[in-house]
């Protein structure tokens, strides 16, 4: 009779949580943990979910996850929803490029500024969850990006003595890694200290590129082969702190960036041919940048009051974000034949500074049952600085080139957001005004200074149906802006015999609007999630190429106009316990327009990314990944990357009590020793191909450790809402 009743209880519990989600032993939701629970001999087991949909996001649950033991999040991110990375490990979020990243709800410019290389020194273990925001609201959009990374450290509240972990790991290609996470508690004061340093060596970072160039007004063909390292490290922290002032006030503060120093070294040899392929001209160069060097840090103070109306809250916040860049390239040139300059090299420094202030306040207030209003006011003050100066060898004509540029930005918002939430249906509906003052100011008098004056409304709106508990649907409509960085806007024209280089100190804003529709199915076994998405933009900063007397010009230009229909998708299938099958799919027919030129670049790729998993005996866990894009992607309106492919194996096994210690291997494209990534330009003054390879693309194993002690049961506490700014594209650190 006792083992009837508890098969009678276990399949109770069990219906339970297929039906409902249920994942622990009083409420189950889809982000909940294992549950497990043994009654009399019988094992009950719910299977903990991934991925979690709300109004406004889409959650992957990292710690679910049992490859977070030992990966980075740049590993992590491959699996989340609406996220690809491309063949130079460059993170695409909804298929481009275009989105910021926030760290626990707030802007971390660090990240967003160079995300590749901290994401991939950052241990997956201490990483709660990732988010990616698909309908950002009128606050957390800021000044409007088409998507929001969202990385939500360990949050838990509890602490009990001195916790973390140390990791590493080294690579066949002589790369290092290591890292360390502390957090301990101080009376009411929760510390927590994160640090990693990787070191990337000259055989890590070795690349070997072939570009051919045909000028169609004078049909000469330029060949260029290239052999190129950046040796380096680099060093990131983070610190962050919180103090509980009473059970309604709350006191954070967190200080942080990166820093990374390179040796850019390599060789060009360069040949010029006429229409019938005969020689014109013939150089090599030898080039190399002895101190480039980056500095990015920022500090936030926030303060969160809660009152004892459940839900109010008023939070007042600053940041300071803080990036200087300096760098000299030195070029010599030898061997040469006919060449069209008078000068053997030139030394080129380059000095960049940006400094930004940023004030916000915001208040949340309920209304009534499921309704929420939330409004806010934003002040922004930001300035860019940059100095130039071109140095020639071995010529009395071509003089030394000096150039400075300054341009400030100071931005005033205000906005307001409502919610609203019930059993089947949500809502969330925003308005965002915003005034900007832009600047521009020569020291050395080159040119008249301007400013110009924006007004922009961003509107955003979505609602959400709850079908039955595992099928919903959501309707987003978004609008966005985004304004213009340093690297863009900066004049300084940068010489070289064979291109020049400049920014475009008069670009504006561009807006652009995108509406999508959401279906998703969480299962106990299964979640699928397919987003129709169709986005524009009629004023997107685009790159200006042209070309004069066989010398490529290169600059920026509001004048891009694009049309995205895309479709993404996102499976995962646990088709028996141990074993884990994710597809992550992003179909999209994109056209670019450049209509001054009247050019216009259409291509439909497909990036896709499988993985599969599968626990073994002896606690080992075996997976294998592939990822890569079918068809041709843009790089701008007038080239576009051709179809790569890259795949990977891992094996790892945790030991110690508690598993403390896991170590993983990995085999990164064992079959092939070099993979190709190659683009071809078909339209404009210039059409040609190029082929590049590097060796961090290609064959290499890896080995990795993370050792956990004391108890992980704690981090910093953040205040619900704070700052982000993600408005601006080009700013010192180009790309992503």
């Amino acid at each position: 009779m006792k083992q009837n009743k508890t098969f009678l209880l276990m399949l109770m519990l069990s219906a339970a949580m297929v039906t409902h989600g249920q994942t622990d032993s009083t409420k189950v939701t889809n982000d909940s943990v294992t549950w497990n629970q043994s009654l009399d001999g019988v094992t009950v087991t719910a299977q903990r979910q991934l991925i979690k949909q709300e109004i406004d996001r889409v959650g992957y649950d990292v710690q679910a996850d049992e490859d977070s033991r030992t990966e980075n999040v740049l590993d992590m991110l491959r699996k989340v929803p609406m996220v690809t990375i491309d063949g130079n490990e460059n993170i695409l979020v909804k298929g481009n490029s275009d989105y910021k990243i926030y760290k626990n709800g707030h802007l971390d410019p660090s990240l967003s500024k160079n995300a590749k290389e901290i994401l991939k020194a950052m241990p997956a273990n201490s990483v709660k969850r990732i988010e990616v925001i698909t309908d950002p609201g009128a606050r957390e959009d800021a000044e409007g990006v088409n998507a929001i990374l969202n990385i939500v450290m360990m949050d838990t509240r509890k602490m009990d003595g001195v916790t973390g972990s140390i990791r590493g790991n080294y690579s066949s290609l002589n790369s290092v890694g290591v890292g360390t996470y502390l957090a301990t508690q101080l009376g009411k004061t929760i510390v927590s200290i994160d640090y990693g340093y990787n070191c990337m060596t000259k055989k890590s970072t070795a690349s070997d590129g072939y570009v051919e160039r045909t000028f169609v007004e004078s049909g000469n063909t330029q060949k260029v082969s290239q052999t190129s390292s950046n040796p380096g490290y680099i060093h990131y922290a983070d610190i962050n702190a919180s103090y509980d002032i009473d059970t309604l006030n709350l006191l954070s503060a967190s200080f942080g960036g990166y820093f990374y120093k390179i040796d850019v070294q390599g060789d060009n040899s360069m040949t010029m041919l006429n229409a019938t392929n005969g020689p014109l001209y013939h150089y090599d160069d030898h080039f190399w940048l002895p101190s480039y060097n980056h500095h990015s840090w920022n500090g936030r103070l926030d303060y969160e009051h809660k009152t004892h109306r459940r839900g109010e809250m008023l939070t007042l916040s600053y940041m300071l974000a803080l990036t200087r860049q300096h760098s000299e390239q030195e070029d010599n040139y030898s061997n040469m034949q006919n060449v069209p300059f008078n000068y053997t090299g030139f030394l080129l420094k380059t000095r960049e500074h940006f400094t930004e202030h940023t004030f916000q306040t915001d208040y949340v207030r309920p209304l009534w049952a499921g309704h929420k209003l939330e409004v806010g006011a934003k002040y922004i003050y930001r300035s860019n600085n940059s100095q130039n100066t071109q140095d020639y060898y071995k010529t009395n004509e071509t003089p030394s080139i000096p150039y400075e540029f300054e341009h400030s930005t100071q931005i005033a918002a205000a906005y307001a957001d409502y919610m609203y939430n019930s059993d089947k249906w949500s809502a969330r509906a925003g308005l965002r005004y915003e005034f900007s003052y832009m600047k521009g100011h020569y020291p050395l008098g080159d040119s008249g200074d301007f400013s110009k004056r924006l007004n922009d409304w961003v509107p955003q709106a979505s609602v959400k149906y709850q079908i039955t508990d595992r099928h919903s649907l959501k309707l987003g409509y978004t609008t966005s802006i985004s304004r213009p960085g340093i690297s863009y806007l900066n004049p300084a024209v940068v010489y070289s015999p064979n291109r020049v280089d400049f920014g475009n100190a008069r670009l504006v804003s561009a807006s652009k609007q995108s509406i999508s529709l959401t279906y998703m199915y969480v299962g106990s076994r299964l979640t699928l999630q397919i987003v129709p998405q169709y986005q524009f933009s009629n004023n997107a900063v685009g790159s200006v190429v042209y070309a004069l007397n066989d010398i490529r010009h290169g600059t920026y230009g509001n004048v891009m106009r694009y049309r995205r229909m895309q479709v993404e998708g996102y499976a995962q299938w646990k088709p028996f316990n141990g074993t884990t099958f994710v597809a992550n799919l992003n179909y999209r027919y994109v056209v670019h327009k450049n209509p001054d030129l009247n050019l216009q670049l259409t291509c439909h790729p497909l990036s896709y990314y499988f993985y599969v998993s599968q626990r073994l005996p002896w606690k080992l866990l075996a997976t294998a990944y592939t990822y890569g894009q079918m068809g041709h992607s843009h790089v701008d309106v007038y080239s576009y990357n051709r179809s790569w492919n890259r795949y990977a194996f891992t094996l790892q096994r945790s030991f110690l009590s508690e598993d403390r210690l896991t170590v993983r291997v990995m085999a990164n494209s064992p079959f092939h020793k070099n993979q190709h990534s190659r683009t071809r330009t078909v339209q404009g003054d210039i059409l040609g191909w190029g082929d590049n390879t590097r060796n961090e693309n290609g064959r290499y194993f890896l080995l990795a450790f993370t050792y956990r002690f004391g108890k992980l049961k704690a981090s910093v506490k953040k205040t619900e809402t704070t700052i982000e700014n993600s408005d601006e594209v080009g700013g010192i650190s180009r790309g992503k």
